[in-house]
């Protein structure tokens, strides 16, 4: 087996399509159907179900691209380490960032670190939840942000920062005549919310503060990212609810933060790592999560019209 075996199968696993991952790999049709050939005669399973109209994946396929990707992962770490060493750098920090984890305390904590070891490179990965479950058991990553609060076995989890629910609302909608708005107004409204499967551990903090109102919310959709929530506010379609910090770093322009009536709601993001004996520069990295000071680092207004 060879690495143009993966990096095939790779191509065609991702675009389910055999003529559009020759065109991605830049080769024609026929090799890259024999490459698989040889792929699967070589693993004795069939990898891929093919129909006039269709190309799915097996089980063994499924199963075979969870692999597949964890090599390319590998390799690419590999590579990303010899350049750190080339730059100078004495060591590396894989911290994988999942599941709409606030950006309150990241970026301070990020430069503090880049301060306090300047030797030390940090490299971000943005991976589904699961994924970065996955990577901590097997040392693909060495610590992890999520909003997720269970983990399952074999990864510790504890409290990093916390950031405050708040309503993202058009400018000039009628809400805004509440300087709190109290949570039966807001519900009044189609509200734009975190998918589940995509920012899970956020989507699941939300729908539990939500759940204790006792009534149905009106959702007029759920979105993968923030960005598209607040395009979907400034466009006046509906309110959102997120993190005091994600409706701060919004771009979109005519969208204000008002804070919900009654006793403040945090939203939760959480360290994890391997249950292992941290080495010496996570453990101090992990120090750093602890002694971040959220509200001196971020500096939010009450209120934030973006009228740019």
């Amino acid at each position: 087996m060879e690495l143009r075996h993966l990096r095939c199968f790779l191509a065609v696993a991702e675009e389910l399509h055999f003529a559009r991952a020759a065109e991605r790999l830049h080769i024609d049709q026929s090799p890259l159907s024999r490459t698989i050939k040889e792929l699967e005669e070589e693993l004795g399973a069939r990898l891929f179900v093919r129909t006039t109209r269709s190309t799915q994946l097996t089980r063994a396929g499924r199963l075979f691209l969870e692999h597949v990707q964890r090599v390319f992962t590998v390799l690419e770490q590999a590579r990303d380490s010899v350049k750190s060493a080339a730059n100078g750098f004495c060591g590396q920090l894989r911290i994988a960032l999942s599941d709409g984890v606030t950006p309150s305390r990241l970026p301070a904590l990020l430069a503090r670190s880049r301060e306090e070891d300047p030797e030390v490179e940090i490299r971000l990965f943005e991976v589904p939840l699961d994924q970065q479950i996955k990577g901590l058991h097997s040392d693909l990553y060495d610590a992890g942000f999520s909003m997720a609060e269970d983990a399952g076995d074999g990864i510790i989890v504890t409290p990093a920062w916390e950031d405050e629910l708040m309503v993202a609302v058009p400018a000039r909608h009628p809400v805004l005549a509440f300087k709190q708005i109290p949570l039966k107004e807001v519900l009044r409204h189609p509200l734009a919310l975190g998918d589940p499967a995509v920012c899970e551990g956020h989507a699941r903090q939300v729908d539990r503060f939500l759940r204790t109102c006792g009534q149905e919310p009106l959702i007029a959709q759920r979105v993968a990212t923030f960005d598209v929530m607040m395009t979907l506010v400034s466009a006046g379609l509906a309110l959102g609810l997120a993190g005091e910090a994600h409706i701060a770093s919004s771009r979109e322009p005519g969208v204000v933060a008002r804070r919900l009536a009654g006793k403040p709601t945090m939203l939760m993001t959480y360290l994890l790592r391997r249950d292992t004996e941290p080495s010496e520069m996570l453990a101090r990295f992990i120090e750093r999560v602890d002694f971040i000071d959220s509200a001196d680092e971020l500096g939010i207004p009450e209120d934030l019209p973006r009228d740019r």
